[in-house]
């Protein structure tokens, strides 16, 4: 195979390892990527030691979530062609832009600034995200994507669990990480007497069919989601959502749609985003 169609996808985790919403999406973008003639190999941040780098200096690199990426081969990559695909604010020390006014840090706040500046493209999830990530970086290099990538088995899942009769109760996303704000959704859920069921974490066609068993999806995250696959799952799955404007997909313009509708635009947006990054990656 042709050099040129070689891509090294350099992520914190893939989802064999830990199936979170990042992982997912780049799941299905290295499918994509293989459907469309490209060979990946996926490598570990922590194992991507700058020698690694260097002797693939020819191919093209995707960075996913890299906090485990050494400063060494951050820099070793600025000889390289990569593209990062952000799934959250890893130029921010907290990562967590809700920490300051407007969602703007100041400037002793902003780290892998350079990192960010050398990519041939930042691929952000929605316009919020763009936006936040614009106002810090103040790079051009910046796009939106608007949306995440789904397999179509799942998306044909998705639509059977569209028309599955739904329970007049509100699903909750059980976890212990405190962004995601477990507590906050059971506290308004019993401030306003509505029946509510906790979701915990399951094999991932488990966890859809509980979640979209019920009525409603109540979530309100402490730090600004940069789409949301939940609450665009929940859309899919025809419930509907409480939640806050710290989440980008309630920003975007398709967020009226639900059920199929919902489902077959995000159906569409498989061929755009592949296109968007292989035109990258071929320039």
């Amino acid at each position: 195979m042709s050099k040129n169609n070689v891509v090294i996808f350099i992520a914190d985790f893939f989802a064999h390892q830990l199936p979170g919403g990042g992982e997912l999406n780049n799941k299905n973008l290295i499918d994509l990527l293989e459907v469309s003639g490209h060979e990946v190999s996926e490598i570990n941040s922590s194992a991507a030691i700058p020698r690694l780098i260097r002797e693939h200096c020819n191919s093209k690199f995707i960075v996913g979530n890299f906090v485990a990426l050494s400063e060494a081969s951050r820099i070793a990559l600025a000889d390289t062609h990569y593209i990062i695909y952000e799934h959250d604010h890893k130029y921010l020390k907290s990562r967590n832009p809700a920490d300051f006014e407007n969602f703007q840090a100041p400037p002793e706040e902003i780290i892998n600034r350079d990192f960010y500046e050398r990519a041939k493209m930042v691929v952000c999830q929605s316009s919020f995200h763009e936006e936040i990530v614009r106002k810090n970086l103040k790079l051009d290099n910046i796009t939106n994507v608007g949306g995440n990538l789904w397999s179509e088995e799942i998306l044909d899942f998705l639509a059977t669990l569209a028309s599955t009769p739904k329970i007049d109760k509100c699903s909750i996303m059980m976890t212990d990480n405190w962004h995601k704000n477990t507590s906050g959704a059971v506290k308004y859920c019993t401030s306003k007497d509505l029946p509510y069921e906790l979701i915990p974490a399951s094999e991932y066609k488990q966890f859809l069919t509980a979640l979209g068993k019920n009525k409603k999806l109540v979530f309100f995250p402490h730090t600004p989601e940069t789409l949301s696959r939940i609450v665009v799952e929940a859309r899919m799955m025809a419930m509907s959502t409480i939640t806050s404007q710290n989440i980008g997909a309630v920003r975007e313009e398709w967020f009226s749609l639900k059920g199929i509708e919902l489902i077959e635009y995000m159906r569409s947006l498989r061929g755009e985003i592949l296109e968007l990054i292989l035109g990258h990656l071929a320039e």
